[in-house]
């Protein structure tokens, strides 16, 4: 087999840069380990910026979340019994769409499916070659056969698991990570919107955050031993938590519903320096991790793979190397400030068991001073919503 770009993994990064490539009439092939039906289905959280809305849009595949996402102009911070709200479109002229993540996977296999697109799911035992080369190449087994993909340059969307990052060698490599010894407890339930936007909360007790996923469906997180299990949970015993951490002295209460998902996820902070060795480039998971609590995990994979697709259209068209050559360094900018920006989030917002009193009140503090200093939200939101970096 022979494309031009080679790309390993069917997530928003490997989809969304071969639908981009598409439109430039430059030629590639995804593979992707899980079956089609998994990526359809397997439902995470999606906050979309501004930028990530208007590429969507943009490029056609954006009509099913201008339907479906719940657009936003704010969101609320809850705090010591009371809750405010960060403008975002009075703060930046910018707004965020809720529209879960399977679902931009499902419209971005569609368009690229309806153009022919060449998309390989159930691979298996992927390895990559010759990266030091003009004619890198990736081995893999489909439906027991084994075949080899010849391409110009490999592109590694594959994850944090994939083998893309562990193909460039260690002395290439410098991985930081930051472990949270907390995760959050999510929940999926039948039940209309306890608020118009999102809601997050600190607590005392831990932090929480309230989401909507469509008219009868919520999403809600609360902070919560990373070790332990759903099975100690009750119905009866998570709203009582959520209840406890996110309702408001005024009366405004969560709304109930039959929780029919319960999973527990791991927080972590995570960036590998260089994002490239010779014709191999990194994008998405497979370079970078954020907690969830900036909204910025997708919105990192957009961005890498947008630089990545103008670099290789300078490539193809142009004969032109330096945007490759600079993908990292420029890809990494974004990334570190969207990095501390989820950091800053996440200690603000969260109980941190290692903190003193002093340092809980700073967290209240911060909290109001976000909420009632303009120039303050506005350095908020505009993270929020995607900041731009020169």
């Amino acid at each position: 087999m022979r494309t031009q770009v080679g790309i390993i993994g069917a997530g928003p990064a490997g989809l969304l840069l071969s639908h981009l490539l598409h439109l430039q009439g430059i030629e590639s092939v995804v593979l992707e380990a899980r079956s089609r039906e998994q990526i359809e289905s397997t439902i995470r959280a999606g906050v979309l910026e501004q930028g990530t809305m208007d590429l969507l849009t943009e490029t056609g595949v954006g009509d099913r979340m201008k339907a479906e996402g719940a657009l936003h102009h704010g969101f609320e911070l809850a705090f010591e019994g009371k809750r405010r709200r960060i403008d975002l479109t009075a703060l930046t002229g910018k707004s965020i769409t809720v529209y879960a993540q399977h679902e931009v996977l499902k419209d971005l296999v569609a368009a690229r499916v309806a153009a022919g697109g060449s998309l390989y799911f159930n691979v298996s035992d992927v390895s990559i070659a010759d990266i030091d080369t003009e004619a890198p190449s990736i081995r893999f087994v489909h439906d027991g056969v084994e075949q080899t993909l010849m391409c110009d340059f490999v592109i590694g969307c594959d994850g944090s698991q994939g083998v893309s990052r562990a193909t460039i060698p260690a002395a290439r490599r410098n991985d930081y990570e930051r472990v949270f010894p907390f995760g959050w407890f999510g929940i999926l339930v039948e039940a209309p919107p306890s608020s118009d936007e999102l809601i997050y909360a600190r607590h005392e007790r831990g932090f929480a955050l309230v989401s909507t996923r469509s008219p009868n469906v919520q999403r809600m997180y609360f902070q919560c031993d990373p070790q332990d299990s759903v099975d100690n949970w009750s119905d009866d015993r998570i709203w009582a938590e959520m209840h406890a951490r996110v309702d408001s002295a005024d009366g405004q209460r969560l709304i109930e519903g039959r929780i029919f998902q319960k999973t527990i996820v791991g927080m972590r902070s995570f960036v590998s320096t260089t994002m490239q060795h010779g014709r191999l480039f990194l994008a998405g998971d497979a370079a970078h991790i954020v907690p969830p609590t900036g909204a910025k995990g997708l919105n990192l994979a957009v961005s890498d793979v947008r630089i990545l697709a103008a670099a290789l259209r300078a490539f193809y068209r142009e004969d032109r190397t330096d945007l490759l050559d600079a993908y990292s360094e420029t890809a990494l900018k974004r990334i570190w400030r969207a990095e501390h920006f989820s950091y800053w989030m996440t200690r603000m917002m969260h109980r941190l068991d290692d903190a003193s009193p002093f340092e809980q009140r700073l967290q209240v503090s911060e909290l109001e001073h976000v909420t009632t200093s303009r120039a303050a939200a506005t350095a908020m939101a505009e993270n929020y919503v995607g900041a731009a970096v020169v």
